[in-house]
Protein backbone atom coordinates (compact mmCIF):
# COMPACT_ATOMS: atom_id res chain seq x y z
CA UNK A 1 0.00 0.00 0.00
CA UNK A 2 1.19 3.68 -0.91
CA UNK A 3 1.29 6.15 1.93
CA UNK A 4 0.63 9.72 1.43
CA UNK A 5 -0.17 12.39 3.67
CA UNK A 6 -2.86 15.16 3.86
CA UNK A 7 -1.12 17.28 2.03
CA UNK A 8 -0.68 15.24 -1.44
CA UNK A 9 -4.64 14.13 -0.55
CA UNK A 10 -5.52 18.00 -1.01
CA UNK A 11 -3.28 18.45 -3.87
CA UNK A 12 -3.96 15.36 -5.85
CA UNK A 13 -7.60 14.27 -5.13
CA UNK A 14 -8.56 12.18 -8.07
CA UNK A 15 -5.06 10.65 -7.78
CA UNK A 16 -5.55 9.80 -4.14
CA UNK A 17 -8.84 8.06 -4.67
CA UNK A 18 -7.49 5.95 -7.89
CA UNK A 19 -4.85 4.92 -6.07
CA UNK A 20 -6.91 3.72 -2.89
CA UNK A 21 -9.21 2.08 -4.93
CA UNK A 22 -6.26 0.04 -7.29
CA UNK A 23 -7.81 1.38 -10.45
CA UNK A 24 -5.08 3.59 -11.51
CA UNK A 25 -2.17 1.26 -10.75
CA UNK A 26 -4.13 -2.00 -12.75
CA UNK A 27 -4.48 0.99 -16.18
CA UNK A 28 -1.43 1.98 -16.00
CA UNK A 29 0.12 -1.46 -16.26
CA UNK A 30 -1.70 -2.82 -18.47
CA UNK A 31 -1.12 0.11 -20.44
CA UNK A 32 2.94 -0.36 -20.20
CA UNK A 33 2.57 -4.37 -20.87
CA UNK A 34 0.15 -3.72 -23.95
CA UNK A 35 -2.33 -6.57 -24.67
CA UNK A 36 -0.62 -8.34 -26.86
CA UNK A 37 2.43 -8.48 -24.86
CA UNK A 38 3.94 -12.21 -24.45
CA UNK A 39 1.57 -13.54 -27.80
CA UNK A 40 3.30 -15.28 -30.46
CA UNK A 41 1.57 -14.59 -33.73
CA UNK A 42 0.36 -17.46 -35.39
CA UNK A 43 0.40 -18.21 -39.32
CA UNK A 44 -3.23 -16.55 -39.19
CA UNK A 45 -1.82 -13.48 -37.76
CA UNK A 46 0.85 -13.41 -40.52
CA UNK A 47 -1.50 -13.67 -43.20
CA UNK A 48 -4.15 -10.78 -41.87
CA UNK A 49 -0.95 -8.72 -42.42
CA UNK A 50 -0.52 -9.29 -46.16
CA UNK A 51 -2.28 -7.37 -48.74
CA UNK A 52 -1.94 -9.70 -52.15
CA UNK A 53 -2.18 -13.41 -52.77
CA UNK A 54 0.99 -13.52 -53.40
CA UNK A 55 2.16 -12.03 -50.07
CA UNK A 56 0.11 -14.62 -48.44
CA UNK A 57 1.69 -17.57 -50.46
CA UNK A 58 5.31 -16.20 -49.63
CA UNK A 59 4.22 -16.48 -45.72
CA UNK A 60 2.80 -19.36 -45.83
CA UNK A 61 5.67 -20.52 -48.25
CA UNK A 62 8.19 -19.49 -45.37
CA UNK A 63 6.66 -20.93 -42.86
CA UNK A 64 6.50 -24.60 -44.05
CA UNK A 65 9.98 -24.11 -44.70
CA UNK A 66 11.16 -22.93 -41.87
CA UNK A 67 8.89 -26.10 -39.96
CA UNK A 68 6.60 -23.90 -38.31
CA UNK A 69 3.75 -25.26 -40.01
CA UNK A 70 3.12 -29.00 -41.42
CA UNK A 71 3.15 -29.20 -44.95
CA UNK A 72 -0.40 -30.19 -44.84
CA UNK A 73 -1.65 -27.45 -43.03
CA UNK A 74 0.29 -25.26 -45.72
CA UNK A 75 -1.60 -27.45 -48.34
CA UNK A 76 -4.92 -26.18 -46.81
CA UNK A 77 -3.81 -22.62 -46.36
CA UNK A 78 -3.03 -22.53 -50.04
CA UNK A 79 -6.14 -24.08 -51.41
CA UNK A 80 -8.07 -21.81 -49.14
CA UNK A 81 -6.55 -18.85 -50.25
CA UNK A 82 -6.61 -19.61 -53.88
CA UNK A 83 -10.47 -20.50 -53.75
CA UNK A 84 -11.64 -17.67 -51.46
CA UNK A 85 -8.23 -14.75 -51.30
CA UNK A 86 -6.70 -13.21 -49.01
CA UNK A 87 -9.16 -11.85 -46.71
CA UNK A 88 -10.89 -15.19 -46.02
CA UNK A 89 -8.63 -15.80 -43.24
CA UNK A 90 -9.99 -12.41 -41.56
CA UNK A 91 -9.92 -8.52 -41.80
CA UNK A 92 -6.23 -6.46 -42.92
CA UNK A 93 -4.32 -5.69 -39.84
CA UNK A 94 -2.62 -2.22 -40.29
CA UNK A 95 0.60 -1.38 -38.31
CA UNK A 96 0.39 -0.57 -34.67
CA UNK A 97 -2.54 -3.51 -34.50
CA UNK A 98 -0.45 -5.66 -32.17
CA UNK A 99 0.49 -2.10 -29.64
Amino acid sequence: MIEYDEEFRKRFPNLAREIEEGEFLRVEVEKKRGRFQGYTPGVIDFLNRCSTEEEGMEIIRYLEKRGEISSDYALRLRVQLLKHGIRSFGPKREWGYYK
